[in-house]
């Protein structure tokens, strides 16, 4: 698949490590002119030296901000949004403000993306929005989480409709270790051992395994409203 993105450019949202950057990384190896954009443009500016990136300023949760970065980068073939802001707790520690965080970030964000891209975007573009595993295996504590990733898919279904030509798609990531896990404290190894222990795949996940996903979605130009699971089987037990 080598130099399969040769002379598109690729806008990938998200932060500077873990799969976002493990996007960045894998598009600009096909060959794809990279654009990272993201709420701390310092911080991606750091990530970024001397790599070839391009880092642009976006704020997921501002229309404002998102039409500005579509006026600046002008035309993009493919834009992949990675920003998410998990709403994790059970429903009696759940806030309406987490949750709308959550949906800002993760669903209406990517919406206004398409809102302002898809004018500027050859017809043989496409977007990639990630869903998760979340929506497929419903677990205590993860109801905010399940249903913003549950509205992903049903954008995604829309979009492609609606955007056609323009194809449109979701990843669904099951289990990966990209920090996201941290804030179990010294509960994380122990988590990570179970789902590692109990999924088909007998392990977690990685970046690059998602990373290649994207991939396969931004180049595959006959599948368009789909929601690829990427998760190792875990919904399976």
């Amino acid at each position: 698949m080598a130099d399969s993105l040769q002379g598109e450019t690729v806008l990938v949202v998200g932060r500077g490590s873990g799969i976002a950057r493990a996007i960045v990384d894998s598009a600009a190896a096909e060959g794809a002119r990279v654009i990272a954009a993201g709420r701390n443009r310092d911080a991606l500016a750091t990530a970024y030296k001397d790599t070839g990136v391009s880092v642009k300023s976006v704020d997921m949760t501002d229309e404002t901000s998102i039409a500005a970065l579509a006026d600046e980068v002008g035309g993009v073939h493919h834009v992949v949004s990675t920003a998410s802001a998990r709403a994790r707790g059970a429903v009696r520690d759940l806030t309406p403000e987490a949750i709308l965080l959550s949906f800002h970030t993760k669903v209406v964000g990517p919406i206004m993306l398409a809102k302002h891209f898809a004018p500027k975007m050859p017809r043989t573009g496409s977007f990639v929005l990630f869903s998760g595993v979340a929506a497929l295996e419903p677990d205590p504590g993860y109801l905010g989480v399940a249903a913003t990733n549950g509205s992903v898919n049903v954008v995604i279904r829309s979009l492609a409709v609606e955007l056609a030509p323009l194809r449109v798609n979701a990843i669904s990531p099951g289990t990966v270790d990209t920090g996201a896990w941290d804030g179990l404290g010294e509960k994380k190894d122990a988590f990570l051992e179970t789902k590692s222990a109990t999924n088909p795949a007998r392990r977690i996940g990685t970046p690059e395994d998602i990373a290649q996903a994207v991939l396969f979605a931004l180049t595959n130009t006959f599948m368009t409203g789909v929601s690829l699971a990427v998760d190792g089987g875990q919904p399976l037990v």
